[in-house]
């Protein structure tokens, strides 16, 4: 039989899933950077995993995840300390890139897999991911519900990152100085560290 989206839900989590996917996080200062010192075609595998990644874990909290961080919130808090460690970690690879003169032998932009897997260690996608699979309901079967928000959010999340990746790139013959690269580089670290911030605390049910 064939289901019906309601109009005014579908647009509210999509409108959500734009503000999540758009604005800054560490997700889109990584692509900003990776566009920079990898270029667009080399990110994508990034931006797919990213994108593939969320829609996991989306789909995996509206079935009923969530639902075990809410009955132990403690794992919460073991969750923020893996990801500030990793994002300052991931921070320090940034600042430390040789940039678009490096050999790829000794430096290359994440794979699919690895932002994929990013995805459960960043306090914005879980912040994402919990509200999403909480405060919308596209369909009254748990299971159609989960995959229509999961698609929904895909549809509005590559692009919206493929801008921060784009963006990079368009910068890039800018900073084809050693010394300029070195400066974003560490400005993009600052940032990435910067964003752990608001987010860190926020993302219990």
């Amino acid at each position: 039989m064939l289901t019906t989206l309601p109009f005014a839900a579908l647009s509210a989590a999509m409108s959500f899933a734009l503000v999540m996917s758009i604005t800054p996080g560490p997700n889109n200062t990584m692509l900003l950077a990776s566009g920079v010192n990898f270029g667009l075609r080399r990110t994508m595998p990034h931006m797919l995993g990213i994108t593939c990644g969320c829609v996991v874990m989306l789909i995996a909290i509206a079935l009923g995840l969530g639902q075990v961080f809410t009955r132990f919130p403690s794992l919460y808090s073991v969750m923020e300390a893996l990801s500030a460690a990793y994002l300052l970690y991931l921070a320090w690879k940034i600042a430390r890139s040789g940039g678009v003169a490096i050999s790829a032998d000794n430096e290359r932009p994440f794979t699919f897999l690895q932002a994929a897997a990013f995805q459960w260690v960043n306090p914005k996608a879980w912040m994402m991911a919990v509200t999403g699979a909480t405060a919308f309901r596209l369909n009254d079967n748990l299971l159609l519900n989960a995959v229509f928000l999961a698609v929904a959010f895909a549809i509005v999340n590559l692009p919206s990152i493929t801008v921060w990746a784009a963006f990079g790139l368009g910068v890039r013959r800018f900073l084809s100085g050693p010394a300029m690269l070195r400066a974003f580089n560490w400005t993009m670290a600052a940032l990435l560290i910067a964003s752990i911030v608001p987010m860190v605390g926020h993302a219990s049910p």
